[in-house]
Parts: C-alpha cells; structure tokens; sequence
C-alpha cells in the first residue's frame, strides 16, 4: 500500500518521481498521438504524463519515446540461447516482454523440465509469460519422452506467470472433437487458448474457433489473415527465421486496422535476431511497407499485451509498467536507451543448469546398415521442400535404386532423411526421402526436430548419416555437419538437446559455421537447421517424417513409402 501512496503522490506533484523522461515525443498508444509531455516514473511505474520534477532526469530531447515491445507467441527454444543470453541478445532490441510456449522443452523433459525453465527465467530483467504446453505429442504420431496429461497441465496453469493454454496444436483432434482434445480445453485456463491452424478455413475454421480458441500464428495469406479476424479471433502475424508471412499479412492492417491483431516471432535462430532484429525488426519492416508508425508501434507493444491480458504493460500511461524505448527516429525503430521498470538492465545473471537437464539423448547404437532402404522399384511419396515455409508437398517420384535399395540421388535433388527416437532408446527409426535441399554431399542433424525433437538427419551417403547421429549422441544433442567420415561443423546444445550453455557470441559464431558448412555441402534453400527442424512436425502439411514414419498430415494418418 506505501507504494501506491507514494506513485500517487508523484502523479499529483507532490513529491519527486525517481526519474522524468524529458523532452521527447510520447506515443500515445490509445489515441496514435505523438505528446510533447515529460513522463514520471516511480519505483518501476509510470506515475504520470506532464510537466513534473525527478531525482534523476533523462533527456530524450528531438527522439520518440514508445512502449517497450511484446513478442506474442515464440519458442526461447528456437533461439538455442539459455534465458539470460536471450535476454542480453533482446533486450537492447527493445523487446521487453516475451509469451513463451516452452513446448520444445516439454517434449524432452517433462512438466520438470518446465517448472525449471520458469524458475531459471524468474530472476532475469527481460519479462518472460508462458502458456502452458497443450499438445505433448503434438499428434498421436509423435514420441515425445512422455505425453503430458490434464493433472499436468493443471500443475503448470498454477504457475504465477502461466497464462493459459499454448497453440493447440492438433487441430483436427479439436475440430473433430477428440476426447482428448475437448478434455484440455475443459481445464482451468481455457478462458485463454492460443491455436494453430495452418490452412483451416471455412467451417472447420468455424468448429475450431467454436472450442474456444482466440488466436492463430498460422495464416499465410490475407484470405487466412481475415477469416480468422472475421470469426473474432486474434491473428499473430508470424516474421519467424524460416516462416515469413509480415509482407502477405500486413495488406489486412492497411485495410482493416490494428484491431485484434499482433506481431511474433515464433521460431527465429540467434544470428537471424542478431542481423536483422527481433520484434523492433518487423515494426522497421511494416513501416517500411507503409504501415504507419503508430500502427505498427501499436502491434508490437499494446496489442500482444491485451491479447495476452497483460494490463499493465504495452503503454505510456499512468499506472503501466514503466519499460520504455528512447528511439532516435522511426525508420530504424533502434533505441539507444532501452528502460526495464524504468531503469537500464546493467548486469544479468545466469541461472543455474542443472545436471538432469541435460544427458537426454538416448539411443541405440547405429549404423549405415540401419538407413539401408531395401527397394525394388517404382514410386515413392517424398517430402517437397516449399521455399521460407515450414508446409511441405507430398510428391510422387520414381526412387532411384542401387543393389536392392533406394538410394539418394543428388543429381536429382533427392537425398534420404531419417528420424531416430532419442528419449528412451527404442531404436525406433523413420526413413523417407526430401526433395528441394540441394544437398549435394554429407550429412545434417539436429536434435531440435519440432515437435518431438528426437534426432532427424538427412544425407546422400548413409555413412554419413550414421556419423551424424552418432555424434550427436556424444555431444549430447546438438547440429552437426559431417562429410566423408569427417565432421566439418557442430553446435553443441547440451541443455535437453536444444539450448546451448555457452555465450551468445559463441552460440551465433558456430550456428553460422554450421550454416555455411550446409551451403559448401550443398544446401541451396531456406536456413538450412531450421528446416530441418521442422520436417518431423506432424501437425504442419502436407507430408513430414516422424520416428513412426511418413505422416501424411492432411489424411492425418501414417504412410507407406511405397506408393
């Protein structure tokens, strides 16, 4: 109570605030007007908006003065850092509130794994919210380490900073009415649903809305785009490392407004966020494109925060959470003072990583003998790559065949994948093939294959996809680039298999080795780990590979190779 007495003694002028932002033009989020006001912060808060006296006073003179932004919906897994690297990469960016669906984590670790990633983001200046985790297994063709039932969704929707249920991942589970399903949306929470909903339209976009899902991430064009707004959802539009969709969703806020829509991020690399920015990267963007500042200001601070229910947060008024940017012009949107509860972020701390959360890759042995493919002719469904989108094509195409197996056929832009389960050991291996790498030689794996993030590998020699996968087991997860018998680049993640415990610097200097080592391979399309990443995730069209096997996900059902 003695700090609301005194925010409001600073707001009436009876005593000093700790510190006036002075002189600079405040963007009023709910008006879109630019003040020449000062604003008074006291003890993290902005007590108010006028001419006032500080103990201390900052000069923002000729600049323009925002709320801090808000990411919507993203995965810290994708970034590869641990929380206090991300925050050091993000927070002079001007992000300084992140909603985080920890699902990657979930999928290896457990409900334990997720109690220890909000734990470890507790103390860390940079704002982490999560939704808690909805779809362990994504799909029933998915082998996470263990699905996650309603008692622990329940145990996470507890949690102080847990603010409802994360993408709903198997929408044709929801839509169809899967018991399943219908019981997670039954918890505790469910007022607050994120969705998922790649190419859902029509009815079943209504039957999915119906369920009480607010917003979706998964709209590629503008006719997505407005179906969603038009059946009171919220839609996140998503600029990810891989999956870009600002420049086809951005004509709907032109036309329609800022109402009910935000930015995200979704999954973005370390060196993408470092190169290009993070969320103030996709405002230059939008602005860029004509949006005007306001509006794109409005969508990366104020709009995530009311989505979110996040009431205090993503303005510059009276009452709200005093994280600010000082931007020195509104092309760039590059603040040169970034203020968290109205101080700059100095030093931050790592959190301590346990030893148990790590060790979690777990397989058998292999060999080249277990990607061997026995073949004797004829057609086979192959993966299509579709360029900067995480979707794929089911193609049909004659497998090239070598004594009594379909091998890779590099000059056919036609190399083999796998995906090997890595939580308990089974042995258990998917085997297909991908069309549209451009892998020419060697191999590439990962141990981040969302959603269940067990290893897949992809390669023209089977040699060398055994070599892959074995050394990744003895990194303990991880990227890695290897080529006749010799590994050529890695990125240790020892964290679960899918966060590194090394610096930032670091962390980015080896993803980009790794990268480049793709490209000398051979790699010609999008970012080439991140990718991968994505062929295993069964809930995204049209045609992925789990441990289980091929996932035709628009039939939602396992397929033969063979045609």
């Amino acid at each position: 109570m003695e700090t609301l007495r005194r925010r409001l003694s600073v707001a009436r002028g009876d005593e000093p605030a700790d510190l006036v932002v002075r002189g600079g033009k405040v963007l009023s989020v709910f008006t879109k007007e630019w003040l020449e006001t000062d604003v008074a912060i006291v003890d993290g808060f902005v007590a108010g908006l006028g001419e006032y006296e500080g103990l201390e006073t900052l000069d923002a003179a000729g600049r323009f003065v925002v709320p801090g932004f808000i990411d919507a919906h993203m995965h810290l897994e994708s970034t590869k850092l641990l929380p206090d690297e991300f925050a050091r990469l993000v927070l002079p960016l001007g992000t300084t509130a992140v909603v985080a669906d920890p699902h990657e984590l979930a999928n290896v670790l457990g409900t334990d794994g997720v109690h220890w990633l909000l734990d470890a983001c507790a103390e860390v200046p940079l704002d982490f919210y999560f939704m808690a985790s909805s779809s362990i297994p994504a799909s029933p063709f998915e082998s996470p380490r263990r699905p996650l039932r309603e008692g622990d969704l329940e145990s996470l929707l507890r949690r102080r900073r847990v603010l409802g249920l994360a993408e709903m991942m198997n929408f044709p589970g929801v839509i169809a009415g899967d018991e399943s399903e219908l019981a997670k949306l039954e918890l505790a929470g469910r007022a607050h649903v994120d969705g998922h909903a790649p190419g859902v339209l029509g009815k079943q976009l209504n039957a999915y809305a119906a369920a009480g899902i607010g917003s979706d991430h998964e709209a590629l064009t503008a006719e997505e785009g407005r179906e969603r707004l038009r059946a009171g959802m919220w839609l996140l539009i998503r600029e990810a490392s891989m999956a870009r969709n600002l420049q086809a969703l951005l004509p709907l806020v032109a036309e329609l407004g800022t109402s009910n829509i935000a930015f995200c991020t979704d999954d973005r690399d370390p060196e993408d966020i470092a190169a290009s920015g993070h969320i103030n990267g996709m405002v230059r963007e939008a602005v860029a494109a004509g949006i005007a500042p306001e509006d794109a200001v409005v969508l990366a601070s104020y709009n995530p925060a009311q989505w979110h229910r996040l009431w205090r947060l993503g303005a510059i008024a009276p009452g709200y959470r005093a994280d600010l940017l000082v931007l020195p012009d509104l092309v760039r949107f590059q603040p040169n003072v970034v203020l968290k509860a109205g101080k700059t972020v100095d030093e931050i701390e790592r959190p301590e990583v346990p030893e148990w959360v790590k060790h979690s890759v777990r397989i058998q042995p292999v060999s080249s003998d277990d990607f061997r493919i026995p073949w004797t002719g004829g057609a086979g469904r192959v993966i299509g790559l579709v360029p900067d989108q995480v979707v794929t094509e089911l193609l049909t195409l004659e497998l090239t065949t070598s004594g009594g197996a379909a091998v890779a056929d590099a000059a056919e832009d036609l190399v083999k994948i796998a995906a090997v389960e890595r939580h308990l050991g089974t042995g258990r291996i998917g085997l297909g093939f991908v069309r549209g790498s451009g892998l020419q030689h060697g191999a590439l794996a990962s141990s981040v294959s969302h959603d269940a993030h067990n290893i897949v590998v992809v390669g023209v020699s089977d040699e060398d996809m055994a070599l892959a996968v074995t050394r990744l087991a003895e990194l303990g997860g991880g990227i890695v680039a290897v080529e006749d018998g010799r590994v050529h680049a890695e990125l240790p993640l020892p964290v679960a298999g899918l966060l590194a415990d090394a610096p930032l610097v670091e962390v980015i200097e080896r993803s980009l080795a790794c990268n480049d080592a793709a490209r000398a391979l051979g790699w010609s399309g999008a970012t080439p780990f991140l990718t991968l990443s994505f062929l295993g995730l069964s809930v995204i069209p049209s045609l992925k590979i789990t441990d289980r096997g091929l996932v035709d996900v628009d039939r939602f059902e396992l397929v033969p190779l063979k045609v």
